[in-house]
């Protein structure tokens, strides 16, 4: 039991020796593969915008529809009227 678990410690030793923190090349690949600070603001403006223009573009439509239902319900109204006016003058 003793050599089992002298075994599983070394075998455990020796894969945290090959996790070796100061490789400099990974960090500087992980350095060169990220985008410049510049770059993320420019995109993160940009995508702002696109929802901000969504947004409005989404707004107008809506305004639209209610103007429409406004005018055929003024309509609706104005012709009512209309016929009160005829009924009235008979």
């Amino acid at each position: 039991m003793k050599r089992l678990a002298f075994v599983v410690g070394g075998a455990a030793a020796l894969a945290l020796a090959g996790c070796n923190n100061s490789n400099q090349d990974a960090v500087n690949n992980a350095e060169l593969n990220q985008p410049s600070a510049e770059d993320l603001n420019a995109l993160s403006n940009q995508a702002a915008m696109d929802a901000a223009n969504e947004e409005a573009a989404r707004l107008a439509n809506q305004q639209n529809e209610l103007n429409e239902e406004n005018a055929a319900a003024q309509q609706a109204v104005n012709n009512q009227e209309a016929d009160e006016q005829n009924v009235s003058a008979m």
